[in-house]
């Protein structure tokens, strides 16, 4: 089940909530949370949450015996990674790795078919940095185990993040309170999370599948470009969307989860995108695998290694195939180009001409992060600078995607990617306006919730891009 779907919208949500609110005391609600939470990742994957409570009660018996004063806690520690990274690896990487080995070797083992549980990557990097804290605090040990189990399964940040450490909700698990103005800010965000997601996201989503899944010989400049511009814009609107969504919903149950993205693509460098961009994800690398690393303080070749990994591990995090490492490596190289002034942003005084460079990596890298293969990937970039020779298939294809919806969601695009709302706040403070301003933004909620509905209802396009990770 997601977010964006009518069934969650007009059946789990309402119900869920409103039993949630009748119910008396914390632990009602906790239990209340535990069970539809459980439902919510059963539907439509009833076997695989076994999984994910299976995963909860051996790391909740690991975090026990690392906290005990008198257990050895590093070979404890290195038996919970383990476990963690070998389920990841069974579930998720088992295909890629026979795949990988298949075309490195001369030999031609089966390959595994197994299906992947929906958000196992958020899951699992949860509950281990819960048991890494653990071994940092022993007193950060939580030794109730439903309490461990609601961390991980609540249902808003279950399958796509963000990714929350549980000292962040820790306190909000055992006490916390749903006042009315923090519930409408919830439900305020989440129809914010959910427009962007059906108003924008699926409308470029379907230009840019068009345009990947033209053949070689009709694809131009015009179409790679349209292509690769529509998924950067489709990828950011959709996860971003889903994180809203998320905390949105945390919101109206009364939780505070950290912001997951802070307008990336007003990034002047890839160091500053990085900053902005699935922000829960960089930091969870950044304290549970760079620093660990040695970060920054062993020399500037062991850092370079040290963000190499990183970065390798980003990519392959987000899925099974060499486009995600590609993908990740190149961040991580344009990242060391930069700090190493390779790249000297420093000198250039125009921030535009800055902006213009940090998205035309991003862009060109997340063409290789769409594309099936990394044969399709260099085709498809390829033709983005080389592609001049424009077959009229190759025209025909161009614009007849330029439909009075799609250019005014693409412009819509534009002006939502900047900080629009964080100006439009400033500017009633100064002028006195937050009451008219905050009246209007629910009026225009309502508005944008009857046109979502109106898109689910006549549309059958709905994909979630990060359900695969």
């Amino acid at each position: 089940m997601v977010f964006s779907s009518t069934v969650f919208l007009f059946i789990f949500l309402p119900a869920a909530y409103l039993i949630y609110l009748a119910l008396p005391n914390t632990p009602a609600k906790n239990a209340w949370l535990i069970l539809v939470s459980l439902v919510f990742y059963a539907y439509g994957e009833p076997i695989t949450v076994l999984l994910m409570v299976f995963s909860v009660l051996a790391n909740y018996a690991f975090a026990r015996v690392i906290a005990s004063p008198k257990s050895a806690k590093k070979p404890w520690l290195a038996c919970a990674v383990v476990f963690n990274l070998a389920i990841l690896g069974v579930f998720k990487y088992a295909g890629f790795f026979v795949r990988t080995i298949n075309s490195i070797l001369p030999l031609d083992l089966a390959v595994p078919n197994i299906r992947l549980p929906i958000g196992i990557s958020f899951f699992t990097f949860q509950i281990l940095s819960y048991v890494i804290d653990v071994y940092k605090d022993p007193k950060a040990v939580q030794k109730n185990f439903f309490n461990v189990l609601l961390y991980i399964s609540l249902f808003p940040q279950l399958i796509a993040g963000p990714i929350v450490k549980y000292g962040d909700v820790s306190l909000q698990i055992g006490q916390r309170s749903v006042t009315p103005e923090a519930a409408a800010a919830g439900v305020r965000l989440f129809i914010v999370g959910l427009s962007k997601k059906v108003l924008i996201a699926n409308t470029v989503g379907a230009v840019s599948d068009a345009m990947f899944g033209l053949a070689n010989d009709d694809m131009s400049i015009l179409t790679c470009w349209l292509g690769g511009i529509a998924y950067t814009l489709q990828i950011y609107f959709d996860f971003s969307g889903y994180s809203d969504m998320a905390i949105g919903l945390g919101s109206m149950l009364g939780f505070v989860f950290p912001k997951n993205f802070d307008h990336p693509y007003t990034a002047d460098s890839i160091q500053m995108f990085w900053r902005k961009w699935h922000i829960s994800l960089s930091s969870w690398f950044k304290e549970y695998l760079y620093i660990p690393l040695g970060g920054n303080r062993r020399g500037k070749f062991r850092t370079a290694v040290n963000k190499i990994i990183v970065f390798f591990c980003t990519g392959l995090w987000h899925g099974a195939n060499m486009t995600f490492v590609v993908w990740g490596l190149l961040h991580g190289l344009f990242l060391m180009l930069e700090s190493y002034k390779v790249i000297p942003l420093e000198k250039i005084k125009f921030k535009a001409v800055k902006h213009i460079y940090t998205m035309l990596v991003v862009c060109v890298t997340f063409v290789i992060f769409r594309a099936d293969t990394l044969t399709q990937a260099m085709t498809f970039i390829s033709k983005m600078f080389t592609g001049v020779n424009i077959s009229q298939t190759s025209l025909n294809a161009f614009t007849s995607q330029f439909s009075p919806l799609f250019c005014a969601v693409l412009a819509l695009a534009a002006v939502c990617s900047m900080p629009i709302g964080d100006k439009l706040r400033s500017l009633a403070k100064r002028t006195g306006t937050v009451k008219l301003m905050r009246c209007s933004s629910y009026a225009a909620s309502l508005a944008l919730l009857a046109l979502c509905v109106i898109s689910l209802a006549s549309s059958t396009f709905n994909p979630f891009i990060y359900l695969q990770f």
